[in-house]
């Protein structure tokens, strides 16, 4: 069972680094400064193996604390994958914002729609009401 925690002092700030700007589609590229600069701003949450303390997974939460949340850089090292880590990570998440009674968390995947939906996930009602301003 891997430990999730919320401690930024536990991030491995270089390996989450490597995780996205070298094998994610969403974040390829972003630099180390780009990086610590959304983490400085954001929740920060890992899962670490009982053992070594070695850091497996990594998600991030753009939140004010009070109605809205952004779940985003949700990661999971490629060894790890396929054991139920994603989704217990992003349970921890949930849980973690619960108390805040936030009206809505959002997230967007293009291919994990899956794990989200095991942790109460559902496409928007009406995405016409939605906008985006930026593109990448």
């Amino acid at each position: 069972m891997y430990e999730i925690s919320a401690d930024p002092a536990r991030l491995d700030v270089p390996r989450i680094h490597d995780w996205l700007a070298n094998d994610s589609y969403w974040a390829k590229g972003r630099t180390l400064a780009t990086q610590e600069a959304a983490m400085a701003g954001s929740l920060n949450f890992g899962a670490y193996h009982p053992d070594t303390g070695a850091q497996h997974a990594y998600a991030r939460v753009v939140t004010d604390h009070a109605t809205f949340a952004y779940l985003c850089d949700v990661y999971v090292d490629p060894a790890t994958r396929g054991q139920g880590l994603g989704t217990a990570l992003v349970t921890a998440v949930r849980d973690h914002l619960a108390p805040y009674g936030l009206r809505r968390i959002l997230l967007a995947t293009d291919d994990a729609h899956g794990v989200y939906a095991k942790v109460g996930f559902e496409p928007l009602k009406s995405p016409a009401n939605w906008m985006v301003l930026g593109t990448h």
